[in-house]
């Protein structure tokens, strides 16, 4: 009997580990690029390189009163979505009809870039209220499926 876990919780497991390198003192999420059952990149919502840490300088977004979901420009920090396809970007992998992991669903700025990097499905674990994200990923043909 295989007691292993499936692919879809090992991955998931992986991504929450992932999610605790995060800077960001609002939220920790984590987002793991995979293909034919190998991982190609991992990202983690934080600050650009060299730049301090929300954690240590305080949110820009808790200081100017902008709630969740919104102004997603107003914000110091990139999301895990954006640093997996940087990371694949800077490292030469191609990425193009991998399923993305991630712990909270896409915003509506990720899922753009998710469907624009040809990411073919797209597995999160929590709920993230986003209508028009949904909407366009929903149009785009990406596959959108809530892990449970």
């Amino acid at each position: 009997m295989d007691t292993r876990p499936s692919w879809d919780a090992y991955f998931m497991e992986i991504t929450q580990q992932v999610a605790k390198r995060a800077t960001c003192s609002r939220r920790q999420v984590g987002a793991l690029l995979v293909k034919d059952k190998r991982i190609l990149a991992t990202g983690y919502n934080g600050v650009p390189a060299g730049i301090v840490h929300c954690f240590e300088r305080g949110c820009l977004r808790e200081q100017l009163g902008i709630p969740s979901g919104q102004q997603h420009e107003l914000c110091r920090g990139l999301h895990a979505e954006q640093n997996a396809i940087i990371q694949a970007a800077r490292h030469g992998i191609p990425i193009e009809g991998s399923t993305a992991y991630c712990t909270a669903q896409p915003c509506v700025l990720c899922a753009k870039i998710l469907i624009n990097a040809g990411i073919k499905e797209i597995v999160f674990m929590e709920a993230y209220p986003d209508d028009l994200a949904q909407e366009m990923i929903a149009e785009s043909g990406v596959a959108l499926r809530q892990y449970l």
